[in-house]
């Protein structure tokens, strides 16, 4: 059984992992930045008596890395097999009317946070010669679309990293591996449907009746838990691995466009674009009421 740390494990698919790699047998290390605010897993890890610790890790300090890998290397005797980034923020909105800060906090958590929590654990699997390294991103991670374009840049940024840190990393055995969800039922997600009010673009307000109507029929967490459940054990070399009922339809229906296609979409009016995804995905996407 393997040794892993997942990060973000208070809720969605953080929470999702922990619990299908723990009851896997795995011994897992969950982390997330106020376990006492999210108490759901520790309830759940105690009811199934699973190999599930929780720590406390803020990804967006490098002293609260550093503190929380030490604890658990501690606990593991120094061995840490795999590495699940997954934790992540959301911010949606124009770039015009976005305060910059935001851009900044999206970045720090869902890129600079995996960077540090791959330059701790790689040393150590480098030195072994075995490894796994599995960067949670998105489709939204290949495909950049108003208003979550704050979003798309860091995951576009994680892509990026990790085609490179693969390539640094095979020779030594350490696979890498990106998770590339659709639209999953997480509480990011159920935030994204709320339509937002005041904002001169229409993008953030069709796009929630988008995940709002996709949600009619959600797909749940366990999915992408139980596929970097099967990355772990499997020992599949495969780069990327797109995960949920639509992530494969969302990218190639990016792919069959080009880039001025993909630009006038993002760019019709209000009916035009309804229309368009009514028939390109079945989803009635118009506000109710």
């Amino acid at each position: 059984m393997a040794s892993i740390i997942i990060t973000g494990t208070s809720s969605g698919l953080g929470l999702a992992t922990a619990l299908s790699l723990g009851r896997a047998g795995h011994r897992v290390f969950a982390t997330m930045r106020n376990p006492g605010a999210a108490p759901a897993l520790g309830q759940m890890v105690k009811q199934e008596k699973l190999k599930v610790s929780i720590h406390v890790m803020n990804v967006d300090s490098d002293a609260s890395v550093k503190s929380a890998m030490e604890d658990i290397r501690a606990a593991s005797a120094g061995i840490v097999d795999v590495l699940v980034n997954n934790a992540g923020i959301e911010r949606r909105g124009s770039v015009e009317e976005l305060p910059v800060d935001e851009f900044r906090a999206v970045m720090e958590t869902n890129y600079f946070g995996a960077i540090r929590c791959i330059k701790e654990v790689v040393p150590g699997m480098r030195a072994r010669g075995s490894g796994c390294i599995i960067n949670v991103t998105s489709v939204a991670g290949k495909i950049s679309a108003a208003p979550l374009t704050p979003y798309s840049a860091s995951k576009f940024a994680l892509e990026a990293l990790s085609e490179g840190l693969a390539q640094e990393v095979k020779p030594f055995g350490i696979r890498v591996a990106i998770v590339e969800p659709g639209i999953i039922d997480t509480p990011m997600a159920r935030a994204i449907e709320e339509a937002p009010d005041g904002s001169a673009y229409p993008q953030a307000r069709r796009f929630s009746g988008m995940f709002a109507a996709s949600l009619q029929n959600p797909a749940p967490p366990s999915l992408v838990g139980d596929a970097i459940r099967n990355i772990v054990e499997s020992g599949t070399w495969k780069l990327r691995h797109p995960v949920g009922p639509d992530a494969e339809a969302f990218l190639g229906w990016r792919a069959s466009m080009n880039d001025e296609e993909w630009v006038n979409w993002g760019a019709l009016e209000d009916e035009a674009w309804y229309a368009r995804v009514k028939s390109d995905f079945g989803l009635d996407a118009r506000p109710k009421g």
